[in-house]
Parts: C-alpha cells; sequence; structure tokens
C-alpha cells in the first residue's frame, strides 16, 4: 500500500483531479476509476492478488495511458505466478515511462528471479544510468552470460572510484578461475601493493596467490616486504611458519607458530591448520614436543573447542591417554553434547577404571543421544563394576535394540548381561549370554 502511495504522482499522468466536481459524464468515470485503484491497492495489500489484478485491469479500461496500473498489475501476475503477463505489463509501464527507476528495478527483480539473464542484462544497463550501485549488478551478469572483459573493465572502474570491496573480489577471481588468467590476477594484486603499500590485506592476497600458484619464493619475497612495512603483522605469520618449517628453519617456525596461536585476529580454523602441520611435523620429530605442549598451552586458553579436540586425538593416537583425557575433557566443557568428545572421555574413563563418573556422564549422555548404542554399554559396564546388576541390566536390554550390524559391539552386550546376571545369582541365564557372545566371536 505504501508503495502504492509513493507512485500516486503518476496518476497525474491521466491528468484527472479527483476534488474537481464533474461538470459531465467524465466525473463519474474519474470516482470510478479512483475507487478502482484504491480496492487495487487494498486487495494487493492483504494478498488478494486475483481481485487486485481485476481491479487494476478495469482501470486500464477507463485510461490506458497511467504507466503505475501496469507497474501494479504486473506485481500482481508475478505474485500469481502468471510470469508471462507479469513481463507484459512490467514491459509495459516502462514503456510508458522509461525513465522511472521504480519500473526498471522491478522488472530487472522479475528477470533475475526468471534466470532471464540477458533480458536482466539490457534492464541494468537502463538502471546505470540512474544509479551507479547497479554496476556491480551489471558485472555479475555479465559473469553469468560469460562477457568477462566487459565485466573486468566495470570492476576496475568501480574499484578505481571507490576502492576495492570483498563482494568484488569475489566477482574477479570467479573471472580469473573461470578464465584461467592467473597472470592477470597476481597482475591486479602487484598493482594493488604498488598503488597502497601500507594495506596488509593487499600483500596478504598477493602471497596467497602466489602460494597457490607454487611461486614459493616470490610469495617469502612478499610475506618479508609485508613485514619490513608492518613489523607487528600476526597475520603475515601463517603464510611465513609454512615457509620457515619447509626450509628447516624450526625455530623460526616455532615463533611464527606462537604468534599465530596467541593471535587474536586470527581465525580458530586458521590456527587449527598451523597446530595440525605441527603436531604432523613433531610426529616425526618428537624432539619438539615441547613446544607443541607450549603451544597448544597457549591455544587452549583461546577457548577454541576444534583445537583442543585436535590435540586429544593426537595424544590418543600416540598412547599418551592421560594428556589425551585432559584435552578432551577440556573440549567437553566448550562443547557439552559434542557425540565425539563424549564417546573418547567415556571410553577413556573406562580404561582407567573411573567407573563412578562414567556411570554418571553415560547417563547424561544417554539424555541428548538415547539411540546410540555405545553409551548403553559403557553405562553398563560401569554400573556392573559399581555392583549395580540390575542398573546394568536395564541400560544394556534397551541399548541391545538399537544395534544394527555391529556383531563384535552385540557380543561385548551379551558379555555384559552375562555378568550382570551372575551377580543377580541367575546362572541359566548368565550362562546363556555367555554362549551367545561366545557363538558370535567363533563365528566372526
Amino acid at each position: 500500500m505504501f508503495l502504492g502511495i509513493l507512485l500516486m504522482p503518476h496518476l497525474n499522468y491521466a491528468q484527472v483531479d479527483f476534488n474537481k466536481t464533474p461538470d459531465d459524464d467524465l466525473g463519474d468515470n474519474a470516482d470510478e476509476f479512483q475507487e478502482l485503484f484504491y480496492e487495487g491497492l487494498k486487495q494487493k495489500g492483504i494478498e488478494n492478488y486475483d481481485k487486485a489484478a481485476e481491479a487494476f485491469l478495469k482501470c486500464i479500461a477507463l485510461d490506458q495511458s497511467i504507466p503505475v496500473l501496469y507497474f501494479e498489475l504486473g506485481k500482481c501476475y508475478n505474485s500469481l505466478n502468471n510470469y508471462s503477463s507479469a513481463e507484459e505489463a512490467l514491459k509495459k509501464a516502462v514503456e510508458k515511462d522509461p525513465d522511472n527507476e521504480w519500473f526498471l528495478d522491478e522488472l530487472y527483480g522479475f528477470y533475475a528471479s526468471q534466470n532471464e539473464h540477458e533480458k536482466a542484462l539490457q534492464t541494468v544497463k537502463q538502471l546505470v544510468e540512474y544509479h551507479p550501485d547497479y554496476k556491480e549488478d551489471l558485472a555479475a551478469l555479465y559473469v553469468r552470460t560469460e562477457q568477462y572483459d566487459a565485466a573486468l573493465l566495470i570492476l576496475d572502474e568501480m574499484d578505481a572510484e571507490y576502492g576495492v570491496s570483498v563482494s568484488r573480489d569475489i566477482l574477479r577471481n570467479r573471472i580469473y578461475e573461470a578464465t584461467g588468467r592467473k597472470d592477470d590476477q597476481i597482475k591486479n594484486l602487484q598493482d594493488r601493493v604498488e598503488s597502497n603499500p601500507e594495506k596488509e590485506a593487499n600483500y596478504l592476497a598477493l602471497i596467497f596467490r602466489y602460494s597457490e600458484n607454487n611461486e614459493k619464493e616470490k610469495a617469502f619475497e612478499t610475506a618479508q616486504a609485508l613485514l619490513k612495512i608492518n613489523p607487528d603483522s600476526q597475520m603475515v605469520h601463517l603464510a611465513l611458519y609454512k615457509f620457515y618449517l619447509d626450509d628447516n628453519e624450526i625455530d623460526k617456525a616455532i615463533e611464527s607458530m606462537k604468534i599465530v596461536v596467541k593471535s587474536p585476529e586470527i581465525k580458530s580454523e586458521a590456527k587449527l591448520k598451523v597446530l595440525t602441520d605441527f603436531v604432523n611435523f613433531v610426529g616425526e620429530h618428537p624432539e619438539y614436543e615441547g613446544d607443541l605442549v607450549e603451544a597448544t598451552a597457549m591455544a587452549s586458553n583461546t577457548n577454541d573447542s576444534k583445537t583442543v579436540i585436535e590435540l586429544g586425538q593426537y595424544y590418543l593416537a600416540k598412547g599418551d591417554k592421560v594428556k589425551a583425557l585432559n584435552y578432551f575433557e577440556e573440549a567437553l566443557k566448550l562443547e557439552p553434547n559434542n557425540f565425539s568428545v563424549l564417546n573418547n572421555i567415556l571410553l577413556l574413563y573406562i580404561d582407567f577404571e573411573k567407573y563412578d563418573i562414567a556411570e554418571k556422564v553415560s547417563n547424561g549422555a544417554l539424555e541428548n543421544y538415547p539411540s546410540q548404542p555405545i553409551f548403553y554399554l559403557i553405562n553398563g559396564v560401569s554400573n556392573n563394576a559399581l555392583n549395580k546388576p540390575q542398573n546394568a541390566l536395564d541400560a544394556l536390554e534397551i541399548g541391545l535394540d538399537y544395534i544394527i550390524d555391529d556383531v563384535h559391539m552385540e557380543a561385548d552386550f551379551y558379555k555384559q548381561m552375562s555378568k550382570a546376571y551372575g551377580s543377580l545369582n541367575n546362572t541359566v541365564k548368565a550362562k546363556a549370554f555367555s554362549d551367545k557372545a561366545k557363538q558370535i566371536q567363533s563365528t566372526n
């Protein structure tokens, strides 16, 4: 309704004065026209698009010269999914008022929604004359229609006038990727560094592209250049760390790694990548494990659960279950319902014979994961160890129904059920379940 009111000045094209006392038969038509137009706006406002379209058509029958009628009619047809009629009506509105950007924008939006890229392109070209903001839309449409040179020309113009932007760089990189113009991409970044040598982001983007193209030496030189103009840069160490590690400059790599894991500017995913690289390195060079421990302590203080989980997995793979459990418990504080972390912690509790806490934690885990048989098994093992055989059976009998194609786990359930029945002095059932477990093991 609001948009309709905004567009009311266009009714002046009909040269109708609704306040004038009619002095001939045309007055009746004017009154009828006004009633029909407001009825159309009202019905459109309450989403009765068919009735709204009917009212606007009656208005057009009274006066075909008013562009806004076709505009409103086109929007109604679009809402009714009558796309051919919508296009025809919107084109008629633009034809009658070619300088009206509201009409052009609606027609552009219609073509975009229908993936009519060529038609949308022609409409945006008209819109650009009124609003330069549409230039980026025009560039995007050139990309969609594979007119890459035209798109780059517009992006260059906009970068020169407004400075670079993330959205335009995404478009630009799509063009370079589609055309394989790696050299042009790097040249563009080199020009940015030269024209704005104080901006860190330009160096980082160039380092990334050099690395992507396996131009390691140029990437390293660019990183060094960034350090000269900004010795306090933290982001650059994401690249320097890897360069130093590859060149066996371990002390420098460790220094860069520590800068990365402490940095509040660097995202957790990037920190995790650096730590994972160093975990792999320490796996082959255990003499540097002390540096890894120091770096991971720094990372642990950043509330980054992904990093802490990765460290837990590292120590678990090494067989250091004490350190693994410490990291998993830290991760559980950050992600209390993480299935993988819960699973690892509970299995380690069983290994360390911490049955009381395993029983408590597994009860909590079952509230969040009531269909996971492993948690029922752990709960059963814990209760058996705590001499609570009936509690063990209650958990094991429920969990048994959730086992799917895992005969080894099924055998473990039967062993624990046999143990529970034994504790209850039900020797018959104890033997029956023991025999079931043995039968499964002998056939697998």
